[in-house]
């Protein structure tokens, strides 16, 4: 009788993720606003720690990633800037499941990837499961409506503020400085698909007092990528759900991004944010 052997797990190498926001006054990014929300210092971004998965991405899928891929994040605990995390794949299928770990073997996030569309990501699971009956409860989100974020807009990321930043990435590729000739320009990390995604409507969520916000969760995939510096795209957004937990207003949205001239779509994000009640007047 013969034993399958179970997929190998692959690992990063540790890295020191930066927190680059640190500068922006009440955000959580800001030491003196986490520490006064409970938390040990100014947060790294996820979407920082997305760079992080791309070369296990790489290596386990192919270049293919890079055009067709997706990757789906679920956050469960904040780092501090250069805080020492590593990255794990582990294949399971058709998909790769991925965790980001501490030097003490805390999780700091968890989730899957995929080469091609995955209906049932991780995200999306996470989304059916949301408890939807609570929302006349609102205060932060009271103004917010599910359904669209209004017409299209246009969108661009310059190639000086990804070059800018490239030193600073956890995993700088030769294709985010525009060295891979595999690619016609300079690529997007995720964190800068992120900001491109996320740009134009985060400005219309018309929130009903101050509060601080952080990610709780992101999927980006691909459809026709990669992305690129220098290239005008558009994006369409809409809110999916709306919810609350003890802590927090929750607000789950998608943008839908394509190419401005010939209008194919490129890319998708799914995007959860937690908007925390301590910071709110509404709950003084």
């Amino acid at each position: 009788m013969s034993e399958t052997a179970e997929p190998a797990e692959i690992a990063g190498e540790f890295r020191e993720p930066r927190n680059l926001a640190q500068e922006i006054k009440g955000s959580i990014h800001d030491d003196a606003t986490a520490t006064r929300l409970g938390l040990r210092g100014g947060t790294v971004a996820g979407s920082v720690h997305m760079d992080q998965f791309v070369p296990l991405l790489l290596t386990h899928f192919g270049d293919g990633w890079l055009k067709t891929g997706g990757m789906s994040l679920y956050f469960k605990q904040a780092t501090v800037d250069r805080e020492k995390v590593r990255t794990f794949l582990r294949p399971d299928g058709e998909r790769a499941r991925l965790s980001m770990r501490n030097e003490a073997g805390a999780l700091v996030c968890e989730g899957a990837a995929s080469l091609g569309e995955d209906p049932r990501s991780e995200l999306r699971q996470r989304l059916e499961g949301q408890d939807r009956s609570d929302v006349a409860g609102l205060r932060i989100l009271q103004r917010l409506k599910l359904g669209s974020l209004g017409e299209a807009a246009k969108t661009r990321q310059e190639a000086k503020h990804t070059l800018d930043r490239v030193d600073t990435l956890t995993e700088p590729l030769a294709a985010y400085r525009g060295g891979d000739p595999r690619w016609k320009g300079v690529v997007l990390p995720p964190q800068a698909c992120v900001q491109l995604f996320a740009s134009v409507h985060r400005a219309k969520f018309d929130l009903a007092s101050k509060a601080v916000g952080l990610f709780g969760a992101i999927e980006i995939q691909f459809l026709d990528g990669p992305l690129f510096a220098e290239t005008d795209y558009t994006t369409r957004a809409e809110i999916l759900a709306l919810s609350e937990s003890p802590k927090t207003e929750n607000l789950w949205y998608e943008v839908t991004l394509s190419d401005a001239e010939d209008k194919r779509p490129v890319a998708r994000m799914l995007q959860y944010l937690r908007f925390m009640k301590a910071s709110s007047p509404l709950y003084a």
